[in-house]
């Protein structure tokens, strides 16, 4: 597993951060959102979990899958991998200096609201023009106010966009990837979801990275 995949992953669950704005129509204490994407070139499915305190994000591709932990306040990461057809169960966990360096990286936004509204995935959307600070560049962002979710459901970078991003652009070391929420769910996520089962091996995120 190379630096490629774990940025990937990284970006994938930061693209769950911030309580969104107390005027939507439903609230959701525990849930998950869906989308599809892409590791490494290849087609995934996400399921991204979430609780007042903590999030997993699941990505199931091909060989087998990636789940990656954080807790609301972004103090905790771990990237656990089970890929069977390989033999490999790995748990990395990384340093606070790792996390400082991840968060570094991401596009800071200003947000400009327009009149534009559609339906994305059955979600009353309205656009919103965010525009990064340091390249000047502008992303389109549709958002809704029908739900409203905890801090872990929501990419820091969006989090003053007015609501929850239902179709954006996600960053992932530099290179960008078009996203569309195909559902939100409420419920309990399974047992487990949120912890490092004790057949994993756990090791640092940089071990991990180099495949140690």
């Amino acid at each position: 597993m190379n630096n490629k995949v774990l940025g990937a992953a990284l970006s994938i669950v930061l693209t769950a951060g911030t309580l969104i704005n107390a005027n939507a129509q439903k609230v959701y204490k525990e849930g998950y959102f869906s989308f599809d994407t892409e590791l490494r070139g290849n087609p995934a499915s996400v399921k991204s979990y979430f609780t007042p305190d903590s999030s997993a994000s699941v990505i199931t591709f091909g060989p087998g899958t990636v789940k990656m932990l954080s807790d609301a306040k972004r103090d905790y990461f771990a990237v656990i991998l089970d890929i069977p057809v390989a033999g490999l169960k790995k748990a990395g966990i990384a340093t606070a200096s790792e996390i400082e360096q991840a968060f570094a990286g991401l596009p800071s936004f200003t947000f400009t609201p327009t009149a534009e509204t559609k339906v994305i995935s059955g979600f009353n959307c309205k656009k919103v023009v965010a525009k990064e600070a340091k390249s000047g560049k502008t992303y389109d962002v549709w958002i809704t106010n029908d739900i409203t979710v905890p801090q872990s459901a929501i990419a820091p970078y969006y989090a003053a966009a007015g609501g929850f991003p239902i179709q954006y652009t996600s960053f992932q070391q530099g290179q960008e990837l078009n996203i569309t929420i195909k559902s939100v769910t409420e419920g309990k996520a399974p047992a487990g979801t949120f912890a490092i089962a004790p057949d994993f091996e756990k090791v640092s995120l940089e071990d991990l990275n180099s495949g140690q």
